[in-house]
């Protein structure tokens, strides 16, 4: 059978960055942007003209943050997509690498971020599941300091960018895939859980805040209504740009009312 022809629209690095412009995106600002690809069109240059479009139109002194996880790095009894044997466990937990900022790739946040984490200059978080990778002037103030025992709470980059107005940059991607709501369970109760994960001296368990995207969509339609979020898009691609600590804060509001998740267990310390 004949290939399908390719389908477009044809999308550019210029096209890119006008249309981030036209949106909103300001030259010099910190932007948290999470992405999908695919849903832009067909891309000359692929996730790298992406990268450059978003680097154009933030300028030299913009700094561009993406989640760079690495959800593999996980105790494989929980795996399930797929599950491995029982009797693998233990050989996996002794021998899996332990993370490295350096060279442990990205997973399931899509290409956009891993060209990111693999750019010239780019700095990357130390927290071996829910690392961050950045480009620009303040990049390593971003992402510095990331502690080993708080994904995406307080000491992490999160906490970072709200203190420094950064904002969030929606490119095809949902509210589900909105990180900055994560920070605000850590400042609502919720459940503790045990992580377990290879670590630098063998494998290693530690008790972290539990977060889920679970609501996260209706969250980010109630946002939406209620707080102003630009709309637009890039591409083919829908896209919404509005101010993380405003998303934050909403979170924390809603979250406690429709999706309260406090009822056996303790509020861990910040």
């Amino acid at each position: 059978m004949p290939t399908p022809p390719v389908t477009g629209p044809l999308v550019t690095r210029t096209m890119i960055a006008e249309h981030l412009r036209a949106l909103g995106v300001r030259p010099g600002e910190i932007l948290l942007v999470h992405s999908s690809l695919s849903s832009l069109g067909w891309v000359c240059g692929g996730p790298v003209a992406v990268v450059q479009g978003l680097l154009d139109a933030l300028g030299p002194d913009g700094t561009l943050v993406v989640p760079t996880q690495t959800g593999s790095l996980t105790d494989p009894a929980g795996w399930s997509r797929p599950p491995v044997p029982r009797e693998w466990w233990d050989t996996i937990r002794a021998t899996m690498p332990a993370y490295d900022p350096r060279i442990t790739p990205s997973l399931g946040v899509g290409v956009i971020p891993e060209t990111v984490r693999t750019w010239p200059g780019a700095r990357r978080s130390a927290h071996p599941h829910t690392s961050f990778a950045a480009l620009g002037p303040r990049a390593a103030e971003m992402v510095d300091g990331h502690a080993a025992d708080c994904r995406l709470g307080e000491r992490s980059p999160l906490a970072r960018l709200e203190a420094a107005g950064a904002r969030v940059l929606l490119l095809g991607a949902g509210y589900d895939a909105c990180t900055c709501f994560h920070l605000a369970e850590y400042r609502i109760p919720s459940p503790l859980v045990e992580l377990g994960r290879p670590g630098p001296h063998g494998w290693e368990v530690v008790t972290e805040v539990s977060i889920t995207s679970e609501r996260f969509d209706e969250l980010g339609h109630d946002f939406e209504r209620d707080r102003p979020v630009a709309r637009g898009t890039v591409g083919a691609a829908g896209a919404r740009l509005f101010p993380l600590a405003d998303a934050v804060a909403y979170a924390e509001r809603w979250l406690a009312v429709h999706r309260p998740r406090e009822e056996d267990f303790p509020h861990p310390a910040a």
